[in-house]
């Protein structure tokens, strides 16, 4: 997952919601696709219903099943998340980035080895495979690449 927006608060008492601080293009929160809104830990999809933009970095968006006052309010605060998948030709290869596992840095990926259906980045003369579940934080702007990789990879 890869942070999206945040709601900022609550518009009308219909439900719908103004979200900002946006981290990708604004139209991709409006691609069809499910975003996802974390509750105790997992991560809850929702459609986007309608999507109003509000200059360059803000919208109003109403999703599915949110359609009281109540409900957005339950909203206000957290952070909108986009999957993390990658679609062909979409991929990013992380070279030059730095990866860390949680905390100990792990080194500079050199390469993307794409391996149909694992694609795996290259450190050195290991192979760390690049799923959406092991990445836990994705910085372009610093080059930075946090996952957790199960005990014993590297």
């Amino acid at each position: 997952m890869i942070p999206a927006a945040k709601i900022l608060k609550s518009n009308g008492i219909d439900g719908d919601l103004l979200v900002g601080e946006l981290e990708v293009d604004i139209q991709e929160i409006n691609s069809g696709e499910p975003v996802y809104v974390y509750f105790d830990g997992l991560p809850v999809p929702f459609f986007v219903d309608s999507f109003t933009p509000r200059g360059r970095s803000r919208a109003i968006i109403h999703i599915t099943d949110v359609n009281s006052l109540e409900d957005a309010e339950e909203l206000v605060g957290r952070e909108i998340f986009l999957d993390a998948e990658f679609e062909d030709g979409d991929e990013e290869d992380f070279t030059g980035w730095t990866l860390y596992n949680g905390e100990t840095l792990v080194g500079t990926v050199s390469g993307l080895i794409d391996i149909p259906g694992n694609p795996c980045l290259e450190i050195g003369d290991a192979l760390v495979p690049l799923h959406e579940d092991l990445i836990r934080e994705a910085d372009a702007s610093r080059k930075v690449l946090v996952m957790d990789l199960p005990d014993g990879l590297v």
